[in-house]
């Protein structure tokens, strides 16, 4: 369903935005606003894989506690986890208690860092190198496009994990990689600029 609603306050949103207090302030204010910052991009891929299977509104509530479980999502400490780690993030009840994608967080965190020893930061290669150019409102939002088909074999490559076409393709779209605010929604120009103001930082 790709659709516009009209909200108590006037405002036309994206369908999906305005389901509950959490998700209005999300899609006005975060996704697809164009994050440069590493520690968030690494965070927003960890909880996408988290978010499989859940909704993000579980996850969006729950994000404070994995910040704190997770040192903000700095690569460089989560990388440096031990299985003391794992076993203090299972009895987290804050988070939600998987092994595996637990475990996939302190892989894919040493992966970043080897990654950006061969294509540079993190932030500067997602924005040159994965960025969609385009300006058009989307006519539809697909599950996965060949854009995150693409990137999602890299990340794989490079040996991160929970990093399916369909979780890269949900960063993407929350990063503002691409613009996916349906026309009308009354944020999609201010994430345009947003987004271009983060490519421009790259050079």
């Amino acid at each position: 369903m790709n659709e516009l609603k009209t909200s108590a306050d006037g405002l036309i949103r994206c369908w999906w935005g305005t389901g509950s207090p959490e998700y209005l302030e999300y899609h006005d204010r975060e996704w697809g606003r164009g994050v440069t910052d590493r520690s968030r991009l690494f965070e927003k891929l960890c909880l996408e894989g988290f978010q499989s299977g859940l909704s993000w509104l579980t996850i969006l509530r729950k994000r404070p506690s994995f910040r704190g479980g997770f040192a903000d999502f700095d690569p460089e400490a989560v990388a440096a986890f031990a299985e003391k780690d794992v076993e203090r993030l299972l009895g987290d009840a804050g988070i939600v208690r998987h092994a595996g994608k637990i475990r996939s967080v302190i892989n894919n965190a040493g992966r970043l860092v080897d990654l950006e020893a061969e294509v540079g930061s993190f932030p500067w290669w997602l924005w040159t190198e994965w960025m969609d150019p385009s300006e058009a409102p989307p006519s539809e939002l697909p599950p996965i496009t060949p854009a995150s088909q693409a990137l999602s074999k890299r990340l794989k490559q490079a040996g991160f994990s929970f990093v399916g076409p369909t979780t890269v393709y949900a960063f993407m779209q929350a990063m503002g990689l691409v613009n996916d605010h349906l026309e009308g929604c009354f944020v999609r120009d201010a994430c345009e600029r947003d987004r271009w103001a983060a490519r421009r930082q790259f050079g």
